[in-house]
């Protein structure tokens, strides 16, 4: 295909393909919340026994928990579409303001945590390829954060560090404001999950730089007198690159997914404990449109690392048009 027509096609395709999945994923996750044992209305009765036949009423209308589930469905859209998210039942506030504080508090968290965890595994894995002297210890670091839970890690890191030495605070939020206390609370959350990151892209990594430093160019490029680190980084990493972009697009949801046994374990609030709780509370404008922000997300960067893909490498272009 000549021109940029491949990549408009490409776009066209794919932004199709996400705008169907997202309703699909909408209309399935809709009628999977729905359809989960409890009434949260009944619930409310149960919990405030000043509140009578007529109130239960009231707060079905209000909540058009008395519609059938695809006209709320269709409702729940078509608002979602004009910008109206809706009220969280759970919280009592409009659903957006609930999900904003909880969607910041994971960026910094997830955010960091990924961005570290894709830098060292990068440099182990780039270590492991070009002096296979520390392969084996690069390979051990690797094995030892895919094999330790993160519950586990995260619990031996408190006892250790917060517990034991006293250094770092258990967890929760500080209570004064700034950039020392935030980080203070930060630092073992955040190891946890980037040492659980790290395994994957330290053993995908090490094999993209094995790979590639294998290739006849590579030792053209070393034949002509370049350097070891020129080699590595100028040359090496841009074709390693490649598949890297494939996994960092699939931990993108986790970015606004959140963490939720990491965030559960050290008391942080964030989008995987509000996902949990908006679930299991039936609050269905919450759930869905934080469910939605995930998928939507992890789809929208699966596509930017198949751009990214195909600007390092124009040849898969052809596989396209």
């Amino acid at each position: 295909m000549s021109g940029h027509g491949w990549l408009a096609r490409l776009l066209a395709i794919r932004l199709g393909q996400i705008l169907f999945l997202l309703v699909v994923l909408s209309l399935a996750a809709w009628f999977a919340i729905g359809l989960m044992p409890g009434d949260p209305i009944e619930l409310a009765i149960i919990g405030d026994p000043r509140l009578g036949p007529e109130d239960a009423a009231r707060l079905r209308a209000l909540y058009e928990l008395d519609r059938p589930l695809l006209a709320r469905w269709t409702s729940w859209a078509l608002g979602v579409l004009t910008g109206n998210f809706g009220h969280s039942r759970l919280f009592a506030r409009p659903a957006i303001q609930v999900l904003m504080p909880a969607l910041w508090s994971s960026l910094i968290l997830v955010g960091t945590s990924l961005l570290l965890a894709i830098l060292l595994g990068v440099a182990a894995g780039a270590l492991a390829a070009a002096r296979p002297v520390y392969a084996g210890a690069v390979q051990t670091v690797a094995l030892m954060g895919q094999a330790m839970p993160s519950f586990w890690l995260g619990m031996m890191a408190i006892i250790l560090f917060a517990v034991t030495l006293g250094w770092l605070p258990a967890g929760g939020l500080p209570d004064e404001q700034g950039l020392v206390p935030a980080l203070r609370y930060l630092v073992l959350p955040l190891a946890t999950l980037a040492f659980s990151h790290l395994a994957a892209y330290a053993r995908h990594s090490a094999a993209a730089f094995r790979d590639t430093l294998r290739e006849p160019w590579i030792t053209s490029a070393r034949a002509r007198g370049a350097s070891e680190n020129r080699l590595l980084w100028a040359h090496a990493l841009p074709n390693a690159s490649v598949p890297l972009l494939t996994l960092a697009a699939i931990d993108a949801g986790a970015l606004v997914g959140g963490a939720l046994v990491t965030e559960t374990l050290f008391a942080r609030p964030g989008m995987g404990k509000l996902l949990y709780d908006s679930i299991m509370g039936n609050d269905y404008n919450l759930a869905l449109l934080a469910l939605m922000l995930v998928a939507a997300v992890t789809m929208l960067a699966t596509l930017a690392a198949d751009l990214l893909q195909l600007w390092i490498d124009p040849r898969l272009s052809a596989s396209v048009g």
